[in-house]
């Protein structure tokens, strides 16, 4: 996913993840394994875990998926999983930055997917550090404005060290320092105000605005990575104008 750009307000990225449920749900799932032989299946001491069956939730994964992906993950029935995470840096049409993070039991398919999807689509791989530098990993925690209004959730989370509430989609993002993410998802329960997801993510520190058809080919580009079974996340840091957003929703 693209963390909490604009980009999630367009018709172009709910019709994407409608159209590919099957693969959203193997991403989650896939997650949820990694959190559970991370830390355990006890949900109440590992808050990581908590976050990405909450997050599977949402999404409608079925709860007996994600009981197996807790069991598999733990190691509970002699079933095992191994993963390794990759993180690649990129660059989009146009300069877009691009961090790829992957999730894969096996290293040289995810590299050389990631790198026909960037070949493919204007795209390029980059040295590493010269695309990270511009990203931190913050806590992203999406609260859905029928939740609650924007003020009601700074009242909860500021004092919980949060760093900024701002739109998102329909609702809003709160970003967190990393370490602060749990603090900060504990406060909005304890204020009775329901969250989407809360991950940690990496955002960037200065985005760059892009014009439509910049944006077109910058999804398409993140389409084709997202189609790898291997990337988990996409982060970028462009950023889209409401007249840009206005455009794009116009486009079947």
């Amino acid at each position: 996913m693209s963390g909490h750009s604009k980009w999630a307000t367009t018709k172009h990225k709910k019709a994407v993840i409608d159209s590919r449920r099957a693969k959203s749900f193997a991403k989650l799932i896939k997650n949820i394994e990694v959190a559970a032989k991370m830390g355990g299946a006890d949900l109440a001491g590992n808050p990581t875990l908590f976050d990405a069956i909450q997050k599977a939730k949402k999404t409608s994964v079925p709860n007996d998926n994600i009981d197996r992906a807790v069991k598999r993950g733990a190691g509970v029935g002699g079933e095992a999983v191994d993963y390794q995470t990759i993180l690649y840096e990129g660059y989009g049409p146009n300069g877009v930055a691009l961090m790829i993070e992957c999730l894969t039991d096996n290293k040289n398919r995810a590299a050389a997917e990631v790198r026909t999807a960037l070949s493919r689509n204007g795209g390029s791989l980059a040295d590493p550090g010269s695309v990270a530098y511009n990203f931190a990993r913050k806590g992203v925690i999406v609260v859905a404005s029928e939740s609650a209004s924007e003020d009601d959730v700074m009242l909860a989370v500021l004092e919980a060290g949060a760093e900024e509430v701002e739109p998102h989609g329909d609702g809003y993002a709160v970003v967190t320092e990393a370490t602060d993410l749990v603090t900060v998802r504990t406060a909005l329960q304890e204020a009775g105000i329901d969250y989407e997801s809360a991950d940690v993510e990496f955002v960037p520190s200065l985005k760059v605005e892009i014009d439509a058809d910049t944006a077109r080919k910058v999804f398409r580009l993140i389409d084709a990575l997202e189609d790898s079974d291997d990337v988990q996340s996409v982060f970028s840091n462009f950023d889209l104008t409401a007249e840009v957003q206005a455009e794009l929703e116009n486009d079947e």
